[in-house]
């Protein structure tokens, strides 16, 4: 994200280039917040804007892959859980995504399989509902 861009900036200099980029206006069907700011300068949005507009940079491109790096780290619960609604439609739209997040109970709604690194180490490896019922990996690891 560039922060002296606008929403709108942001998302055309992302599309360049691209084979088959998807529209601006698809961006802000998704999200519709940025829809909304579309004006707004990257520096002037809030820390949850920000990360909306940089998961559109990237969809914008029509990935196969979309790798999301913590992105629910440091936001509202509000904005984490419209983020969320975002991605899970995304995944069953048939987007694949590979997410790596601290907030392993936020994700485990999300996920289809599940790697749970400890001490960067797999100690588990599975689907989200096998985690769910693994009461002793919860305790071990998670602290539940």
């Amino acid at each position: 994200m560039f922060a002296g861009l606008t929403v709108e900036e942001n998302l055309v200099l992302a599309a360049m280039g691209c084979a088959k980029p998807l529209t601006i206006d698809a961006m802000y069907e998704v999200f519709p917040r940025l829809g909304e700011r579309k004006k707004s300068h990257g520096r002037h949005l809030s820390g949850g804007e920000q990360q909306m507009l940089s998961i559109a940079r990237a969809l914008i491109q029509s990935p196969r892959l979309l790798m999301l790096d913590e992105p629910f780290e440091g936001l509202a619960p509000i904005i984490v859980r419209a983020l969320m609604e975002v991605v899970g439609r995304l995944a069953k739209e048939g987007q694949t995504i590979v997410i790596v997040e601290q907030n392993v109970k936020a994700c485990l709604t999300l996920a289809d399989r599940v790697y749970l690194l400890s001490n960067g180490l797999v100690v588990h490896e599975g689907s989200a509902k096998a985690l769910m019922d693994d009461k002793e990996t919860q305790k071990r690891h998670l602290s539940v």
